[in-house]
């Protein structure tokens, strides 16, 4: 059995996966922490618990704290230059975000062709892999609601919006909606063009990736905690 825990921007998701399947996923805020103490108890003792952390080593220890059981089985993933089938050419390949390198081990995993491959969160990531599990390299946006949050600190009268998508937005909410997602699904198809391969799959994951989702014209599917299934890939790795 392997749990993966994938430490974001926001939240911590979880999973356990027993060499076939996954039996449970789940996630929690940071401030609620305290809730993943409940996983030794239910779930015994795992063969790997594969940890990837963009939140910051204090983030990593509120979460060892609270996994003590599991303490000797913790494996820290980072960033290297090629695993899992997939070669990293990021010009310092261990600064790549570990969340964005498993989502792209993940992605290679589960598909096998060339992929755009997009988590949509806190902020926006949207990574380029080609057909024989190369990444190119990718973009970082600020997310849906960074944006909005963005008119709202740096303008003198937006709203933080509550409209909705419309194709000729009437009002100032549905305006700013409008054009976070479109600047997203735009970015999303530009680097699909960019890649050109016309069979590319655009691999999509996070809070945010539904919503955005529904305005693309490429080839998509979503897939929940991609990162996740990066770190069950890295788990079993020889």
């Amino acid at each position: 059995m392997i749990v993966c825990l994938d430490s974001g921007n926001s939240r911590i998701k979880w999973g356990v996966h027993d060499g076939n399947a996954w039996l449970a996923q789940g996630a929690v805020a940071h401030a609620e922490v305290g809730q993943l103490a409940s996983l030794p108890a239910r779930w015994g003792r795992p063969g790997r618990v594969m940890l990837a952390n963009v939140a910051g080593a204090e983030a990593a220890q509120r979460i060892r704290q609270q996994l003590q059981a599991w303490a000797p089985l913790f494996c820290d993933v980072q960033p290297v230059a090629e695993r899992a089938g997939v070669t990293n050419l990021y010009q310092n390949p261990a600064r790549l975000g570990v969340d964005r390198w498993c989502a792209l081990i993940g992605a290679r995993g589960l598909f096998q062709q060339a992929s755009i491959v997009v988590m949509a969160g806190t902020a926006t990531t949207i990574d380029s892999l080609d057909a024989a599990g190369v990444f190119l390299g990718g973009m970082i946006l600020p997310g849906l609601d960074l944006m909005r949050r963005a008119l709202v600190r740096e303008t003198a009268g937006l709203p933080f919006a509550d409209g909705q998508y419309a194709e000729q937005p009437r009002c100032t909410d549905d305006a700013i909606v409008t054009g976070c997602i479109e600047a997203q699904a735009g970015a999303i198809e530009r680097a699909w063009t960019r890649l050109n391969a016309g069979d590319a799959l655009c691999v999509m994951s996070g809070g945010n990736a539904e919503v955005i989702s529904k305005h693309l014209s490429i080839a998509h599917v979503l897939t929940p905690n991609l990162p996740l299934e990066g770190l069950r890939l890295l788990a079993v790795e020889p």
